[in-house]
Order: C-alpha cells, then structure tokens, then sequence
C-alpha cells in the first residue's frame, strides 16, 4: 500500500495568487480549476476564484489550494498549521528560503539549529507559515 499526502489551503480569493506564487518558488506544473469552469459560481465576484487548484513538482514538492465561496464560513485562524520542507542541503533550503521570504514576515531566520543544519520559519505574504530544514544526518 502507498500512501501520499498534500498540505491543502484555504483562502479568501488569494487561492490563484498563492499557488502561482509557490510555482515560483519551487517549480512544477500548476493546475487549476475555477468555480465558472466548473459551472458552480457561487456568486458572481467569485466566478474566477479557485474552486481546486494545485501546484506539483518533479521533486516530491505537492501543495492544494481552494478559496472558500463566501456563504461558507472560513477563519484563516492562528497557527492552525505549518507547512514543512525539508531537504538534503543547506543549498536547496536556501534557495526556497529566500524566494519564500519575498514579501514575508520572519518568524526564525534560516540558521543551525540543535536538530538540523539549517531551521527557520517564516509567514508568507499569503499568511502561511512554512517551516524549512536541512535533514539531520544520523550519526
């Protein structure tokens, strides 16, 4: 049996910015769908809005997105998740990091930390927080 999982987020109309923005950042193939494609506008400002969307890279890299129509009921909340990456070296953390951090809130600059080689944290334009590292070497 293989199991696989993608971190899907929530938004208000940001869902197509968002997930072009993680296109930039890390590659891949962007797809979307919008809620007038689908024949299911919810309300006529919200006919463009993604209705499912996703962006997925050659590397493993998979993240959704969708905004939520506005006779639903959404809470971006506070710390309701993080998403992870982790990679093998401190050159491929570095380069998501500083295309993450454009126009983002630091939360931890990337550095050594205890449990890995590089660690930081940060909130993106879009408010998620995505956690960055170097994977540890067993000793």
């Amino acid at each position: 049996m293989s199991v696989t999982t993608a971190t899907h987020l929530n938004f208000r109309g940001d869902a197509r910015a968002a997930l072009d923005f993680y296109r930039s950042v890390f590659g891949g193939r962007l797809t979307a769908v919008t809620y007038k494609d689908a024949g299911a506008v919810p309300a006529g400002s919200e006919a463009d809005w993604i209705m499912w969307g996703e962006v997925v890279s050659d590397d493993g890299f998979h993240v959704m997105a969708y905004d939520v129509p506005s006779h639903l009921p959404w809470d971006q909340g506070r710390n309701a998740f993080f998403v992870s990456v982790r990679c093998d070296s401190a050159e491929e953390i570095t380069a998501l990091w500083e295309k993450l951090a454009d126009g983002s809130t630091v939360v931890q600059p990337l550095a050594p930390a205890q449990w890995a080689p590089l660690y930081g944290m940060l909130t993106d334009r879009f408010g998620v927080v995505w956690v960055l590292d170097v994977a540890a070497v067993a000793p």
